[in-house]
């Protein structure tokens, strides 16, 4: 009974446009508690990656973790040499996250007439929402590089980036990809993409893509911290919230952006106020603030209550504003209470504050020494203001002091 639950086991996960069946290989136990998705290729003429599954194929998975491989995503686009599958559409700009019309078909991405409207892409979005893995593997060519996709774990991809000799850098933000979909729908899974060198892998460097992927990718994932209970207790955050968080970024980075594209550093507040409801309102009216008189309103991701309940009030994908000169890469915790003593005082408030804090460095592969104190911030080495009053200004919660403990207990 073990050795056919170990064997490989395929699944129908649908058909191409001609009829072509797509389907996932599963290596290692039904029942295993950690799940892999590797797809060979999504655009039919970067076939590379089929070697990599080929090599996946013939391993064994670590024991608690089942590998799922799909050859190709785009078997029509496969077999006519095309990028494109049979109706000229881009399959990885095809997914319902971001899609926008542009084109018309067989332009080199040609995103379709509307999101997923290509069986290929409804197949594999099927398949994922079926197996929901863990990691995510989709491999492309010619770049020679893996992506640190936004919203993924980065330590998990620069880890297989060291493991294959490939740099991990940030590619474009394309429109309509698997990997945003993946990461915006499930967040607490990463999905990234491999550029593989040009031409055909040798045998050696499949395996060796392959070996990253069974060994690096599910034992990160295993050894990651794991997420604590999270409410989600969203503030409104909508678009006219977001543009003028866009607007704010202008003014004082640079660029207009809303979103929170990379992490660098984690900034503790304390809420001065002795309720969590009274934070949550706080944050919640989209009001000018009272010391800075700008928009949007002040803001935090978590919320950690005297009680250690952990409430998530914005989504990680958005800036939030809670600190001058570091809401550009920077998450926010706020924690109820009247002081720093208060906060480190409080058994059940600060085991939570930790718990979430770890998670978050793992996520974002944030360093100990990089988890400040709001009135650290002057001294961050990412800070940054281009308003020159504000080039100085700063905090008196979470003090240097306190954050030395803080730290401390973190390691």
């Amino acid at each position: 009974m073990l050795a056919a639950a170990l064997a490989a086991s395929a699944l129908l996960a649908g058909h191409s446009v001609q009829d072509r069946p797509i389907r996932a290989v599963r290596t290692g136990a039904a029942d295993a508690p950690r799940r892999l998705l590797v797809v060979g290729d999504i655009h039919g003429n970067e076939r590379a990656g089929r070697a990599v599954v080929r090599a996946l194929r013939r391993m064994t998975p670590p024991a608690g973790v089942a590998a799922y491989s799909v050859a190709s995503a785009n078997p029509d686009g496969e077999a006519a040499d095309t990028r494109q599958n049979a109706r000229g559409v881009d399959l990885n700009r095809n997914w319902p996250h971001r899609w926008r019309a542009a084109g018309r078909p067989f332009d080199t991405y040609f995103p379709g007439p509307s999101a997923a409207s290509e069986p290929e892409t409804r197949a594999m979005r099927a398949l994922i929402r079926r197996i929901r893995p863990d990691v995510t593997v989709w491999y492309h060519q010619h770049l020679a590089a893996v992506d640190l996709v936004p919203g993924a774990d980065q330590s998990l991809i620069r880890a297989y980036a060291r493991r294959v000799g490939l740099p991990a850098r940030r590619l474009p933000r394309y429109r309509g990809t698997a990997t945003s979909w993946q990461n915006a729908r499930f967040t607490s899974s990463t999905a990234f993409v491999v550029e593989l060198p040009a031409g055909a892998l040798t045998r050696a460097a499949a395996r060796t893509h392959a070996r990253a992927v069974l060994e690096t990718v599910p034992a990160a994932r295993a050894a990651a911290v794991p997420k604590p209970k999270i409410v989600q207790s969203p503030i409104p955050f909508g678009k006219r919230r977001r543009h003028e968080m866009g607007a704010y970024s202008l003014r004082h980075y640079g660029p207009r952006e809303s979103r929170l594209r990379e992490v660098k550093t984690i900034v503790e507040h304390v809420t001065a106020g002795s309720t969590y409801e009274s934070a949550f309102n706080t944050f919640a009216q989209d009001v000018p603030d009272s010391e800075l008189h700008e928009l949007p309103a002040t803001c935090a991701h978590f919320v950690v209550d005297t009680d250690g309940t952990i409430h998530q009030l914005v989504p990680l994908r958005y800036r939030c504003r809670h600190t001058v000169g570091l809401n550009d890469r920077s998450i926010g915790i706020e924690h109820v209470g009247l002081s720093d003593g208060e906060v480190l005082g409080r058994r059940r408030q600060l085991r939570a504050s930790l718990k979430l804090t770890r998670w978050l460095q793992s996520r974002y592969a944030v360093p100990t020494k990089y988890v400040i104190g709001h009135a650290e911030s002057l001294s961050s080495p990412f800070h940054h203001e281009r308003v020159k009053r504000l080039r100085t200004q700063t905090h008196g919660d979470m003090q240097h002091a306190t954050m030395v403990r803080y730290r401390r207990k973190l390691r």
